[in-house]
């Protein structure tokens, strides 16, 4: 007998096992190759906690491998934290399927540790998740989302203290507990009514949403009298069946955006996501039914947000009149421009702005112009919101956060990305250049005519299994071994080697460190402020090639871009040929 086929066995044949769970093995029971993609290995607790396909077995996000990591974090609080007991922990959910059950779990699990779990009594964005660790004081906090991935998928996130998702030492000591559990199936745990009625599941929501809704009153860039005005802006929103349409509307109508036309057949939370292809607001057809709205509206903005609320994609419109998507990039230095723009000089010289390695240099030029500092960070967002809390000491201010995966953060009261603060912003923007005569395309315009104009890709390629990984290695060494004098006709000013920790200058003996936690990427700056990237996804068999290009007009950044994203492929399929 196989070992997959052994923990099978126990699984079906438990007592302990959840009577659901127990009716969909039956239904596999001639399906071997699926229980063995459901058996075959435990579902891995990554940087920042695990995500997977719902479903039976050790593979799979279940009540069974909830409770499994759950125990894990109980064990890890009671070592590393003080009077965990009555801190507690709090827990927030999103729309998809078993999403409020495995709150649940997660209540009923610390219970058993003897902790209480703040858990909110309707679905809510993972931002309020990160705000509400910090407004109650808790030890931790635990959000049930899978963020945009299918709707067969869902996942546990874990924050710290701080509110931020949990650093990679932290992840390896809670993995390190996840690995002394013996038995997933018999976890302990309380019952829901026995917490309640001991105060150890305490429901939340109302006084932290509207706690969070008065720091949204307080980040806006508008002066008391002009908040108070109703606003001449024309907003199409979509939440894409999340955790969004309450918070951003109740935070637009706070600032009197009253003309706010919300796309209804997407406001219902719904785990099917059956309106789009993908809840993914970095995808064009998730735009579909805004951009309709928009055109009967005649919409200046569109903004749609991912189904926990962490990611916001906004479509203006350009020259013609078309509604066009902005890239993460694009939205996140418009933002940062006008912040800057409204922010007293006088305390600019110690603000600070953080990015990633793989976002756009654009926000670097923007930001220096107005004499402020940008700090790269690795591809996360959990490093910038390390980072912040290190500003605590170090007597830094943070200005602005932004990845080019669609997220950013205004304000720290929250230390992950936030759509619900991002939309409040993005449609105050909107409104600012709508009184200049512009729309934000043509602000857009102005930064590229002020800083040059740069545009970003990144292409993935998908190799999966034993020899797919293998491949992504044999490519990773490549890059870091052969001397590539030039990419594309443009030359190799330093290569960027995060593994090894070294920044190399071409033709020097030299190298400097780079003062970043190892990762296993390569980056090449090249000439004219252009660079390319190679990174191995954390999450899914992918190998992501970032392309960053500046120019002095589009055609000649076009050009560029198309020569660089050539140029790599060529040198992908040569290495893993």
């Amino acid at each position: 007998m196989r070992q997959w086929e052994a923990i099978y066995d126990k699984w079906k044949n438990s007592e302990h096992l959840d009577d659901q769970l127990k009716q969909e093995l039956d239904a596999m029971r001639d399906q071997p190759d699926l229980l063995e993609d459901a058996f075959y290995t435990d579902l891995a607790f990554g940087t920042g906690g695990m995500r997977g396909v719902l479903g039976p077995g050790t593979n799979r996000m279940n009540r069974h491998t909830i409770r499994k990591a759950v125990h894990a974090l109980g064990r890890y609080l009671k070592k590393h934290y003080v009077n965990v007991h009555d801190r507690g922990v709090a827990v927030s959910y999103d729309s998809r399927h078993m999403s409020r059950e495995f709150a649940v779990e997660t209540a009923k699990v610390l219970g058993a540790h003897g902790m209480k779990a703040y858990v909110f009594d309707t679905l809510h964005p993972t931002p309020l998740l990160s705000f509400a660790v910090r407004y109650l004081g808790a030890a931790a906090g635990v959000m049930i989302t899978a963020s945009h991935n299918p709707p067969e998928y869902n996942g546990f996130k874990v924050y710290n203290d701080d509110g931020g998702q949990i650093t990679p030492d932290e992840a390896a000591a809670i993995t390190d507990e996840m690995a002394s559990i013996d038995d997933e199936l018999t976890v302990p745990y309380l019952e829901q009514s026995e917490l309640e009625a001991q105060e150890r599941l305490i429901w939340v929501g109302r006084d932290i949403d509207h706690a969070y809704l008065k720091y949204l009153e307080a980040m806006s860039q508008l002066d008391s009298a002009e908040q108070k005005r109703a606003k001449d802006l024309q907003i199409v929103f979509t939440p894409l069946h999340g955790t969004a349409h309450h918070l951003v509307l109740s935070g637009l109508q706070r600032l009197h955006f009253h003309q706010v036309d919300v796309v209804e057949e997407q406001v219902e939370p719904d785990p099917a996501f059956s309106t789009v292809d993908s809840p993914n607001p970095e995808e064009h057809q998730a735009f579909t039914m805004a951009m309709q709205r928009g055109k009967q509206t005649q919409a200046d903005i569109l903004i749609a947000t991912d189904p926990d609320a962490d990611r916001l994609g906004a479509a203006v419109k350009d020259a013609n009149g078309d509604y066009t998507v902005l890239t993460g990039n694009q939205l996140g230095a418009l933002l940062l421009d006008y912040i800057l723009k409204h922010t007293d000089r006088q305390l600019l010289a110690n603000a600070r702005m953080i990015k990633t390695i793989v976002t756009s240099e654009l926000g670097r030029r923007i930001a220096e112009s107005y004499g402020v500092r940008t700090i790269d960070t690795l591809t996360g967002f959990k490093y910038i919101g390390e980072k912040i809390r290190q500003f605590e000491t170090t007597g830094e201010t943070f200005l602005f956060g932004y990845e080019e995966s669609f997220g950013y953060l205004i304000s720290d009261v929250v230390r992950d990305k936030d759509a619900v603060q991002a939309a409040i912003a993005t449609c105050e923007m909107a409104y600012y250049w709508k009184k200049q005569g512009k729309t934000l395309d043509k602000a857009l315009q102005s930064l590229y005519d002020a800083h040059g104009y740069y545009i970003e890709d990144m292409v993935s390629w998908k190799l999966t299994g034993k020899e797919g990984m293998e491949t992504i290695s044999d490519i990773m060494q490549a890059a870091r071994t052969e001397t590539m004098a030039d990419i594309g006709g443009m030359p190799v000013q330093t290569v960027e080697d995060y593994w090894a920790g070294e920044r190399i200058t071409p033709g020097k003996e030299q190298t400097e460190p780079i003062k970043l936690p190892k990762d296993n990427v390569v980056k090449f700056l090249l000439a004219g402020d252009c660079w390319v990237c190679l990174r191995p996804s954390g999450t899914e068999p992918k190998l992501k090639c970032y392309v960053g290009v500046c120019g002095n007009h589009e055609a000649e950044s076009r050009k560029r871009l198309t020569d660089l994203t050539a140029a790599m492929n060529e040198f992908l399929n040569r290495v893993s040929s």
